[in-house]
């Protein structure tokens, strides 16, 4: 795998960089060797802050986990991705055009291995809804009046579905399609 790391609020040291190779490393048997890995390490207020992110075509496997300490975080994110992995292995080989990102013993060794019960994404309910076309602050302000944490807007510049969201920080997100 290709690793991609880059520090926010921080310096990435050596020994950090090769600590986070070394707990990635073991997710090569899930991927070929042109797979990217990006791992993006931060410290906000005290707190030390792990995001990784492994585009695969046609999907990406995220995570991102919060601790006192990099280190640890860094090994509870490694586990949290192979458990991604493990549990969607069969969304995985089913979805032929992202299985290109991912290893062939992977694939074919399923004889000797238990996986999770993978649960049945049911879904039970469906909203209809007029979308009128408005710029992403008003869709801001629309999404808190509804008590949600995001709202599906027409966004009046680009004339495309967008998504505002609300972040752990308390600050706002905008989803744009990638064209």
């Amino acid at each position: 795998m290709k690793y991609v790391i880059t520090g926010r609020n921080m310096e990435v040291s050596e020994g950090l960089r090769q600590y986070v190779e070394k707990k990635f490393s073991k997710l090569d048997y899930y991927f070929t060797d042109d797979t990217e890995i990006h791992v993006t390490l931060s410290k906000q207020r005290g707190d030390e802050k792990v995001e990784v992110t492994i585009p695969m075509r046609g999907t990406t496997v995220h995570a991102e986990e919060t601790s006192q300490d990099m280190y640890l975080t860094i090994d509870l994110l490694q586990d949290i991705i192979e458990r991604q992995l493990r549990r969607n292995r069969k969304k995985l080989i089913d979805r032929r055009q992202s299985a290109e990102s991912v290893s062939n013993l992977f694939l074919e060794n399923q004889a000797n291995e238990e996986f999770e019960e993978e649960k049945e994404i049911k879904i039970v309910r469906t909203k209809k809804f007029a979308m009128k076309p408005m710029d992403p602050e008003e869709a801001c302000f629309q999404m808190e009046m509804s008590g949600h944490t995001f709202y599906v807007f027409l966004n009046s510049d680009t004339d495309e579905v967008n998504v505002v969201y609300k972040r752990k920080d308390g600050n706002y997100g905008l989803i744009e399609p990638e064209h």
